[in-house]
């Protein structure tokens, strides 16, 4: 073909590229396998695993299947996180890791390591609660109160990075946790209280005052 590429030679270099492209990950996988063969096994024994809890260091022998959620309810005895749906779909076991929401059912302990863990107990400090949890009192934010602590949590860390937040954002914060008691109105509203803020939208409130029952 003048002026141009044949068909011969472009399916020539074609192969070529291939060829090269195939060897390439034929490396990579190479040294991802001898990466993998270095790293040291764990399990299935217990392991020794070291985090920071509520401003406490802790070191607890766990085997390395055990999640977080369960280390801190069984081997720590903070149960304020709770197990509900165990696949990350709740939000009830939320907790701080290094400040940051995690879902702990989905996260094995020996993930933590090394990490700054917060769990709703660590919160108030001698008996007072923190803003956000009074204004979840004084709002009626709680009904049966299993999703509360997760609630808590991730709204503690949306008040830590953006301490005046739209009621927008407070909605988006909480769109990963689950109010089985449909409790987001006021959940919202004690949120935005806590921020020395007020909603936007109408806040309308059911009474059993104001329907006698027969």
């Amino acid at each position: 073909m003048a002026g141009g590429v044949s068909r011969r030679i472009f399916l020539k270099s074609l192969g070529t590229s291939a060829v090269t492209a195939a060897a390439l990950g034929a490396d990579t996988v190479s040294q991802g396998l001898a990466q993998a063969n270095a790293e040291r096994a764990q399990g299935p024994g217990a392991v020794a695993v070291a985090f920071t809890v509520n401003g406490e260091k802790r070191t607890l022998m766990v085997e390395p299947r055990v999640t977080l959620l369960e280390a801190l309810r069984g081997n720590l005895g903070l149960t304020g996180a709770k197990e509900a749906c165990d696949r990350a779909t709740c939000g009830a076991c939320t907790v701080l890791l290094n400040d940051t929401p995690v879902y702990a059912c989905s996260m094995l302990a020996i993930e933590a390591q090394g990490a700054a863990i917060t769990t709703i107990e660590g919160l108030a400090r001698d008996g007072k609660l923190t803003a956000l949890q009074q204004a979840m009192v004084e709002q009626d934010g709680l009904q049966c109160g299993f999703c509360s602590p997760g609630m808590v949590m991730v709204l503690t860390a949306l008040l830590r990075k953006n301490p005046h937040p739209t009621e927008a954002e407070v909605r988006r914060a909480i769109a990963g946790n689950l109010c089985r008691c449909g409790s987001y109105p006021r959940i919202v509203a004690a949120t935005l209280a806590a921020s020395g803020q007020k909603p936007v939208t109408q806040l309308n409130v059911i009474s059993l005052h104001d329907h006698a029952l027969a």
